[in-house]
């Protein structure tokens, strides 16, 4: 069996290293968590220098709402929680999934709780999954709670496509665009210079500037244009990767004409959903509002739910908090302060969440057909302004030689 090597700090805060074998690092993560070890570093002895793997978890989410969902059948049939996790693991066609799985057995039979097996793989299972689980494992109702998790993933990714519908494709018809405009500027225009140059006509206006236009696209300039727009992307993401960047950004997403509006109604969807899972599941509202903030996919929101949690652990109640924020649309606060008053509060953040994403639904398709005629006539515009003003002089040459 491989040797583990480990570094950490126990229960009193001394720093503690060691050696443990065991099959997995799995397996070693759950000992010493149980020995209130909270290990830092841990590798493989003779391995402790592999390169790194990037590029997240390799579990997408949805081959993660179906394995959730078989295992709520399997618990619910009465099989045992081992054997279940061994039957998904052996069916699994992700190499990736198929390892963590194995992983998380391992830890549940060397004694942990699935919750805290579970929580060894974050990348994978997040803050809202094993929180539900220990919800689960704690009352006794492990397969509810697994349904109602492949039920919110499954809507998640249902969100998800409604967002890269909205984003992706407009995106990639202007780049597709913006790459053949580019192509015929710097390869087809400069042919019809060297013609015209031969020929030695008068250009029109619209000739001359498409011509103008060519020659900056072919020249340094061009490259030093491309470079610093290359630049800028390349700051704005990583000033979005700092507090204060992703809080600017998302406030100035969020006042876009007709995107802000679809972005804010994916961001109470999501909220209210999210909260109000973890909420029919048993989950206390404080650790709930602390969980929905770091899901919640936009900074502005995260910023307005924290704000609300502090509230309500110095004794408010929940909706006056979210009115104060001013994020979140009246008819929301008003249904969660009825959710409220008539102890009801996860059935009408249910509903609130259904709402919005039939909204989403309705958004991203008026959207879509709204941006769709736009762009088609712009790039008609540009693209057949681009060619008709190439061959406006010889139309003008071939009237010339007609009246001749």
């Amino acid at each position: 069996m491989p040797v583990f090597t480990y570094r950490g700090t126990n229960k009193m805060g001394a720093t503690v290293q060691g050696e443990r074998t065991a099959g997995t690092k799995a397996e070693v993560k759950a000992t010493l968590t149980r020995e209130q070890i909270n290990v830092s570093k841990l590798s493989e002895k003779g391995r402790e220098f592999n390169i790194p793997s990037f590029g997240g978890s390799g579990v997408d989410s949805k081959e993660l709402a179906i394995f959730t969902r078989q295992f709520s059948v399997m618990i619910d049939a009465g099989l045992p929680l081992v054997q279940c996790l061994e039957i998904l693991a052996g069916q699994q066609e992700n190499i990736a999934f198929q390892k963590i799985l194995n992983g998380v057995r391992a830890s549940v039979e060397g004694g942990a709780t699935l919750s805290a097996s579970m929580k060894l793989y974050e990348k994978v299972f997040d803050p809202l999954y094993y929180n539900m689980v220990e919800a689960g494992e704690t009352g006794g109702i492990l397969d509810t709670i697994l349904q109602r998790l492949s039920s919110y993933i499954e809507k998640n990714v249902k969100l998800k496509r409604a967002v890269q519908s909205a984003m992706i494709y407009p995106a990639a018809v202007l780049g597709i665009a913006g790459g053949v405009i580019i192509l015929l500027l710097w390869k087809v225009v400069p042919i019809f210079t060297q013609l015209f140059n031969g020929l030695g006509v008068d250009l029109p206006l619209p000739t001359r500037i498409v011509i103008m236009l060519s020659n900056f696209v072919g020249s340094i300039y061009g490259l030093i244009i491309a470079a610093f727009f290359a630049g800028t992307v390349f700051a704005l993401k990583s000033w979005y990767g700092t507090p204060q960047g992703r809080l600017a950004i998302d406030s100035v997403i969020l006042k876009i004409p007709l995107i802000g509006p679809l972005m804010r109604k994916i961001a109470v969807a999501r909220f209210t959903r999210t909260l109000g899972t973890l909420i029919s599941s048993g989950v206390p509202i404080l650790e709930g509002l602390d969980i929905t903030a770091r899901t919640s996919g936009n900074a502005v929101v995260e910023r307005a739910i924290t704000a609300t949690r502090k509230a309500v652990e110095a004794g408010r109640s929940l909706v006056d908090p979210l009115k104060d924020t001013g994020v979140f649309p009246g008819m929301v606060t008003q249904m969660i302060g009825v959710g409220e008053q008539t102890g009801a509060m996860d059935a009408m953040l249910q509903k609130i969440a259904d709402f919005y994403e039939d909204e989403v639904d309705a958004a991203v398709k008026d959207l879509l057909t709204a941006m769709e005629p736009i762009m088609i006539v712009v790039l008609g515009v540009v693209v057949g302004g681009i060619v008709i003003s190439m061959y406006l002089p010889l139309f003008s040459l071939i009237g010339k030689l007609a009246g001749h």
